[in-house]
């Protein structure tokens, strides 16, 4: 059987650990092998120049901190009115009655009326203006009437129901006329009725008439208009503040004290007049 002779035996024991070692080394590498599985395509590359053989493991990264939920600020609260001040107050009616004596009433009265001034009382009445501010005025009616009176006024100040002007016809001499140019609002005024016929007393020679706003709700007798700048208002049916109309706040706080409303006449309406008789 023929063959190499054997190393001399430095040289054998030299080889032998070489090939233990590459024994060694290729059982290391077998391990190795089937802890990562299966190969990466080459050796990765590692800082400083050297080789894996896998990749180094991922550093997992932190997520980014959310951030707090937001919401919306508390609607601000309203601001309180400065120190030292109130809302503002709606008046409350008021009203008085006192006697009126024979020089208060002037012009309107005289002797041979059909009542003196001891019959008579004058009214001080709250009243809406057409500025939309409170007003007080004076009336003067018969005394039989006053409690009446008060109550509709009320009413109508209740419901601000403007009025232009509320003073007794003797700021005008007793000139009826230029009363009802003034738009005022009145009451008694020693007067013959102005209607055809034999002269008569008129309810307001009795302070139991009162004219309201006659601008606004003129007297008309054919083709005559008191006070002439009235005519602005013939057309009732379009209805402005101030006015009496059927129905309206006017004519209904006269008819809750049994007043009646010139306005119902047909042939004469005297839209401005509301007396206790119904004359």
């Amino acid at each position: 059987m023929g063959g190499s002779p054997p190393p001399a035996p430095s040289s054998y024991r030299r080889w032998r650990a070489g090939l233990i070692a590459v024994a060694v080394v290729a059982a290391l590498a077998g391990c190795s092998s089937g802890r990562r599985g299966t190969a990466a395509a080459g050796p990765a590359t590692v800082a400083g120049g050297g080789e894996a053989g896998a990749a180094a493991p991922s550093v997992p990264t932190s997520a980014p901190p959310t951030s707090a939920p937001t919401t919306s600020p508390p609607a601000a609260a309203p601001s309180p009115p400065p120190a030292g001040t109130a809302a503002p107050v709606t008046p409350a009616f008021s009203s008085g009655v006192g006697p009126v004596t024979a020089a208060q009433l002037g012009a309107t009265w005289h002797a041979g009326c059909p009542v003196g001034p001891a019959q008579l009382r004058v009214l001080t009445l709250s009243y809406w203006g057409f500025d939309g501010a409170a007003h007080e005025g004076s009336l003067v009616v018969n005394a039989t009437v006053t409690d009446a009176v008060v109550r509709v006024f009320a009413a109508l100040y209740g419901d601000h129901f403007p009025i232009r002007e509320m003073v007794p016809q003797s700021a005008y001499g007793g000139d009826d006329n230029a009363a009802a140019a003034a738009d005022d609002t009145s009451g008694f005024n020693c007067r013959l009725a102005v209607a055809a016929g034999p002269p008569q007393w008129s309810v307001h020679a009795y302070g139991e008439a009162i004219d309201v706003n006659d601008v606004e709700n003129p007297y008309v007798d054919g083709g005559r208009v008191i006070p002439p700048s009235g005519a602005a208002y013939l057309a009732r049916a379009d209805v402005r503040p101030g006015m009496a109309v059927p129905g309206g706040m006017l004519v209904t706080a006269f008819a809750s004290v049994g007043w009646q409303w010139g306005g119902r006449w047909t042939g004469t309406p005297d839209y401005q007049h509301f007396s206790a008789t119904g004359g």
